[in-house]
């Protein structure tokens, strides 16, 4: 993960520390990183002093950087971006998570030839396995958005667009999409005690078969559809189940509003 100059992480939340965590795990020198939050001062103190880090308000660079990470909320994003702009060089691409924020709107405080990349990691990302979807500015090179990229792989899968209006159906789905699935360990578990399961044992098991579920469904080769045709016996206790649940196909068409009311609720954000 070679930068040509340093790193400014501005954001010491969770998906910052995440992505502090997995650039250190991939050998990122901790000498190039600089760390400011205003919002969080005591996280950012925190993270930096274990690292070995510097951090500040708004922390004194040796040059321009290479890259900007913006990871504070998105009501913050323009404030701090106001702020960041003189730290701005020739070379610098600034690299934003920041939810709902379109790439016109985040230029728009910085200078006019600012590179922009725009991106919607999840929270998965914290143990290495998250999926981060990136959209770039007309103004974004090549080897800015390789660095982009690496920087995002150190906490699991990139996927490039080039179409930005793409980004709300991606947070619906990738970005959102973890809490469906924490939701349904929570509902499982539910149903469990309700069966007859003690709590702590619904529990373990909802969460057990939902992790478990998830990594085989990432590892096969076989689609979602193929997996979970192999586990329902003709008439056996799955197939049963699954009859509650796809019976007017009520489980897609729950999801599938869902999903369309994330969407939304990202376009309003970002309107």
């Amino acid at each position: 993960m070679a930068l040509t100059g340093p790193l400014l992480l501005v954001g010491a939340g969770k998906m910052g520390g995440a992505l502090l965590e997995g650039w250190l795990r991939r050998g990122l020198d901790p000498a190039k990183i600089f760390i400011q939050d205003p919002a969080l001062p005591d996280a950012m103190r925190r993270l930096a002093g274990t690292h070995g880090i510097v951090a500040g308000e708004s922390p004194s660079l040796p040059q321009a950087p290479a890259v900007i990470v913006l990871a504070v909320k998105p009501a913050l994003a323009e404030a701090v971006l106001t702020a960041i702009a003189p730290k701005l060089g020739a070379g610098t691409v600034v690299l934003s998570i920041a939810a709902g924020r379109t790439l016109e709107s985040l230029a728009e405080p910085l200078h006019e030839t600012c590179a922009v990349v725009r991106a919607m990691p999840n929270t998965p990302a914290a143990v290495g396995e998250g999926i981060t979807v990136c959209v770039a500015n007309d103004r974004t090179s090549e080897s800015q958005r390789t660095v982009c990229e690496a920087l995002l792989s150190a906490v699991g899968d990139v996927v490039w667009v080039e179409d930005e209006a793409l980004m709300d159906a991606v947070t619906a789905v990738s970005g959102s999409g973890p809490a469906y699935v924490f939701h349904l360990a929570e509902c499982l578990a539910e149903a469990g005690i309700e069966a007859g399961l003690p709590p702590d044992l619904a529990a373990r098991l909802a969460r057990a078969t939902v992790a478990g579920a998830g990594a085989l469904l990432k590892q096969s080769e076989h689609d979602a559809a193929t997996l979970r045709r192999n586990v329902t016996s003709p008439n056996g206790t799955t197939a049963a189940a699954l009859d509650v649940l796809m019976e007017d196909e009520a489980l897609k068409s729950l999801l599938a509003r869902a999903v369309s009311a994330a969407a939304k609720r990202s376009r309003d954000l970002s309107s």
